[in-house]
């Protein structure tokens, strides 16, 4: 058995890391940990969890944790991996790390648009970017993973068969992206109240969201060039689920066909990416509680532009279940073991 722990297990990504891993057959948890709720029980934050776990919170003594697990998640906030990542630790035990401590390369970019000191960039170049369609193979022999974003994992997988293979104008491509509420994360914020966000729909981040630069990165080595986009997000009145429309200039003559081909090359064979049917496009209904991404298009021959349509659950494929897919992987598991979630609907 995989002995895991998690730091931030109290929070809605952490969550949903326990509710999967409780139906992991290779995975145990052995490590709740939460800075808000040290030595009280799981079950009386999540009651959802009552005689399901009976273990209490602990802290997030990363040196200890190295000792008692196989693997450490860090569904935390930004700075604090980085803080608490070493040598030493990194020799005992694999880390996925949930935050975006790892994702992007450049660290004045990193600091620039999260606005704090990265802690440990001796380990950003070594670390993977943990999209596991993309980087399978280096996530395979990884000690250190940096788990995508959910607008990231949505928008970047969206896109990536097109970037790839030059189909589309990179400077063109615009991103327009809905979440809903879970991803602002479990703490409370006036902006996240019921009365705030219910009959309501908002863009926020407007050409300063953090996830950009992520996107920029991961699509700029698919095609090969720097790519600089319109990413905006918004908040939509529901718990889960994410939804991105990806608008770009066609650089060649291509049918529907021609098209789906180029996503066909990349993603036939891939379990948790579904290519729907033509004219069918995506609903974040469909993938709700499941690690599915599912993906449309439509070619707008009036304008010459296509329309990329991507649909996930931002915390399952977006973030606990994308992390237990880098656990697979790095552990030489099958990679949907523990992750046979059948959407939710409705």
């Amino acid at each position: 058995m995989i002995k895991a722990g998690i730091i931030g297990s109290t929070g809605y990504a952490g969550a949903e890391l326990v509710r999967i891993l409780m139906g992991h057959k290779d995975a145990e948890i052995v490590w709740y940990g939460s800075r808000s709720y040290i030595d009280k029980k799981y079950a009386s934050v999540y009651q959802n969890m009552f005689q399901i776990v009976d273990a209490v919170c602990m802290d997030d003594n990363m040196d200890e944790l190295a000792a008692a697990a196989d693997v450490i998640f860090t569904a935390t906030p930004q700075g604090l991996c980085a803080s608490l990542v070493n040598e030493d630790i990194l020799s005992k035990v694999k880390i996925i790390d949930l935050s975006a401590d790892f994702r992007i390369k450049d660290v004045a970019t990193y600091e620039k648009w999260y606005g704090i000191e990265h802690k440990s960039p001796e380990f950003i170049k070594e670390a993977v970017y943990g999209l596991c369609e993309i980087n399978r193979e280096d996530v395979k022999n990884a000690r250190l993973i940096a788990n995508p974003g959910c607008y990231t994992t949505c928008s970047i997988l969206t896109a990536y068969p097109l970037a790839k293979e030059g189909l589309i104008d990179m400077d063109t491509l615009i991103i327009d992206a809905k979440s809903g509420t879970s991803g602002a994360g479990r703490g409370a914020k006036v902006p996240n109240l019921f009365c705030e966000v219910n009959e309501n729909m908002k863009a926020y981040g407007v050409a300063s969201h953090r996830h950009t630069p992520e996107i920029e990165e991961q699509l700029g080595y698919a095609c090969g060039h720097q790519v600089v986009l319109n990413f905006t997000p918004h908040l939509v009145p529901m718990n889960r689920g994410i939804l991105a429309t990806e608008y770009a200039k066609l650089i060649k003559n291509v049918t529907y066909a021609d098209v789906k081909a180029v996503y066909e090359k990349y993603y036939k064979d891939e379990k948790f990416i579904r290519l729907l049917d033509e004219g069918v496009y995506p609903e974040t209904k469909w993938v709700e509680g499941s690690n599915y991404v599912d993906i449309g298009f439509k070619i707008d021959e009036r304008t010459g532009r296509i329309i990329m349509m991507g649909a996930i659950d931002n915390l399952v494929k977006g973030a606990a279940g994308q992390a237990v897919q880098n656990m697979n992987l790095a552990f030489g598991l099958p990679e949907d073991e523990g992750l046979d979630l059948v959407p939710m609907f409705p």
